[in-house]
């Protein structure tokens, strides 16, 4: 008699136990929920266990991007860069060395061990996308990476309002200028194309605006010359062909022409321009 009823409690202690799990999965905290689009499955590293906790992810309209504010130089050489890594943890290998003024999108957010990691995604198509294997993590360190949110793609529609503002640059001088109305809001040094890669002549409208793009080269029929550069920040597309003023973070050749037709400009510079210029603003490209 004693064997059945040792088994009746036991029964009746799984059930128990079922009915407490199932009621902590529909109202019991965060982190035993698993909400659609995310998972809280452990992932194994190496010998060592961890488990990821999801943050919701930004809101779609207002994509999130964090700024590089104290990585290294453009050539590596000052200061010390911010490694961007193959997982959410210091264990994971670095996959990239992150320069000051990269700008780039942040998918997701997670936190091991007491630590926030930025999930990185790119920004439209790359043209070499076997250069990128798996994905890619930044710790959200407050003394390197500052976070920015509310800010997002905008294009030119027919509902654009006009505005005054308008953008020279003059390839004689290799100087933007930047005007609202009449009145300068910046004089800046800049680099524009090489003679085999020029920047166009004419008049434009900045068409686009993003905070990030993962440039790569070589471009057919453009340049040949191979390059790889995630994150180039704060870009305003003015012709269709593919010329932008952006920041550039990888050199230090301002004033002197350096670049593959783009219009370069120091990367906080560029920063500038970007949030004070409209879609819709004016371009002149002049010699």
């Amino acid at each position: 008699m004693g064997a059945p009823i040792e088994h009746k409690r036991l029964l009746a202690l799984g059930v128990v136990a079922i009915a407490i799990l199932f009621c902590l999965a529909l109202w019991g905290p965060a982190w035993l929920r698993t909400p659609a689009g995310t998972t809280n499955l452990p992932a194994a590293v190496g010998t060592q266990t961890v488990t990821p906790v999801t943050v919701p992810l930004p809101d779609p309209a207002h994509f999130h991007y964090i700024e590089v504010i104290d990585g290294c130089g453009p050539y590596y050489d000052t200061g010390v860069c911010v490694n961007m890594r193959s997982g959410p943890g210091t264990e994971y290998p670095a996959v990239e060395r992150l320069r000051t003024g990269v700008v780039l999108k942040v998918e997701d957010t997670l936190v091991q061990g007491g630590h926030s990691w930025y999930k990185i995604i790119f920004d439209g198509a790359l043209r070499y996308p076997e250069r990128v294997a798996g994905d890619w993590y930044v710790a959200a360190n407050a003394d390197a990476v500052l976070p920015l949110e509310n800010i997002g793609d905008e294009e030119l529609t027919k509902d654009t309002p006009l505005t005054n503002k308008r953008i020279v640059v003059d390839l004689s001088q290799e100087v933007l200028y930047a005007y609202d109305g009449d009145v300068l809001f910046m004089q800046e040094a800049i680099s524009t194309g090489l003679e085999l890669t020029p920047t166009p002549l004419g008049t434009f409208k900045v068409y686009k605006k993003t905070p990030s793009r993962y440039m790569q080269g070589p471009i057919p029929e453009v340049s040949d010359q191979y390059y790889d550069l995630p994150g180039v920040p704060w870009n305003l597309y003015f012709t269709y062909g593919g010329a932008v003023i952006h920041g550039a973070y990888w050199h230090d050749h301002f004033g002197q022409v350096w670049s593959h037709g783009c219009v370069n400009l120091p990367p906080q510079k560029a920063k500038e321009l970007y949030l004070w210029a409209d879609v819709g603003t004016s371009v002149t490209v002049k010699r």
